[in-house]
């Protein structure tokens, strides 16, 4: 595969010692990413599992970002403070931070805005500070969302994760409750026996999220800023992920469902490959290449895959199980991230104006 230039979009997954057992599952881990050139996006609560993970970055210019715990609220001063902490200790050494958004943006839009303000001006005191980009997952009305990232634009460290699974099945569940008020499409998957007439209803749903995540990529304005986006697939009905969760899954997988009469019924998930290549591009197109960041957020689900030459990492290891576990998550990712890449030649083949890079972006 013909690299791509210098100035392509970063192109990053999970790096995560996923399955029980010591560092050989994170020097494996290494080994693939570096194999595929994929950069990583960390899970860190703390400064030092970060230092811990870091250890095992696969290359000096691995790109890097890093998802912050889940229950930090911009809106309190102490989630502020402990991503002031990360912001300092790893300036220079990570791409970005990203947060979750909150309900309070939303329902408090002030205080929230006064809040990212006060984030913003302390960021920018910081040398070579990371990006802080807070993502789409309390599944807020995606006017809201929209409404917020304007209104913060000329804020020039703080930006917006786009996770393009939460979006999908949020509007997925709406468009399925619109026709059924009080019911949860996700949660059919519990049950047996749905009717041709149900499934068919499903499906319909799950059809309406690409359009709504290629007019909300179009909508975001965010100036001269750049843009990370969260990419993993997903079904209603899927019960693939050993989480329960209905998202997070691979671009490229086969979604059995169990509970139509025609039991292990296969379908589609909500975008697959070509919708991958349809948000790329339109990412691209609305962003441009050198201000998009991509990580793949694709969950295991716990298939094996023999280690074949980097067996000898688990020599000590009576039981392989968990290292065949990783192997085979890692593999998954690795193919999506070919996916990925593709998506992202065949995008600026299709828009030569997209090869151009813009205005330079500031320096993280």
């Amino acid at each position: 595969m013909n690299p791509l230039p210098q100035t392509q979009p970063l192109t990053l997954g999970l790096f995560q010692k996923r399955m029980d057992g010591d560092d050989s599952l994170m020097e494996l881990a290494r080994c693939r990413f570096r194999q595929s050139g994929m950069g990583i996006e960390i899970y860190a609560e703390n400064p030092g599992q970060l230092e811990w993970a870091l250890r095992f970055c696969p290359s000096p210019d691995s790109p890097v970002t890093v998802h912050l715990a889940r229950h930090l609220n911009l809106a309190e001063p102490e989630s502020r403070r402990q991503i002031q902490v990360f912001a300092n200790r790893f300036a220079g050494r990570v791409h970005g931070l990203v947060i979750h958004d909150h309900p309070d943006m939303a329902s408090c839009p002030g205080s929230y805005l006064l809040a990212a303000r006060e984030m913003n001006s302390i960021l920018q005191c910081i040398n070579h500070c990371p990006w802080l980009f807070i993502e789409y997952a309390a599944g807020l009305e995606l006017p809201a969302f929209i409404t917020f990232f304007h209104s913060i634009a000329e804020l020039q460290r703080i930006s917006v994760c786009m996770d393009i699974g939460h979006v999908g099945i949020h509007i997925i569940r709406k468009t399925y409750a619109r026709n059924h008020p009080g019911a949860d499409i996700c949660a059919l998957k519990s049950q047996s026996g749905l009717s041709p007439v149900i499934m068919a209803e499903v499906e319909s749903s799950v059809q309406s999220a690409l359009p709504v995540v290629l007019k909300l990529i179009g909508q975001l304005k965010v100036g001269d800023k750049p843009v990370h986006c969260h990419l993993h697939d997903g079904h209603p009905l899927s019960v693939i992920s050993p989480f329960g969760v209905s998202d997070h899954l691979s671009f490229l997988a086969k979604i059995v469902s169990g509970v139509s009469h025609d039991n292990n019924l296969q379908t589609v998930p909500m975008f697959g490959r070509q919708g991958l290549f349809q948000i790329v591009a339109q990412a691209i197109q609305n962003f441009g290449r050198e201000r998009i960041s991509f990580t793949l957020e694709i969950h295991p689900t716990m298939e094996r895959l023999a280690l074949g030459a980097e067996a000898g990492l688990f020599q000590h290891w009576r039981d392989k199980t968990n290292a065949e576990k990783m192997n085979h998550w890692l593999s998954v990712l690795s193919e999506n991230h070919q996916a990925l890449r593709e998506s992202i030649q065949a995008a600026l083949a299709a828009n030569p104006l997209s090869n151009k890079p813009r205005q330079t972006m500031a320096k993280g």
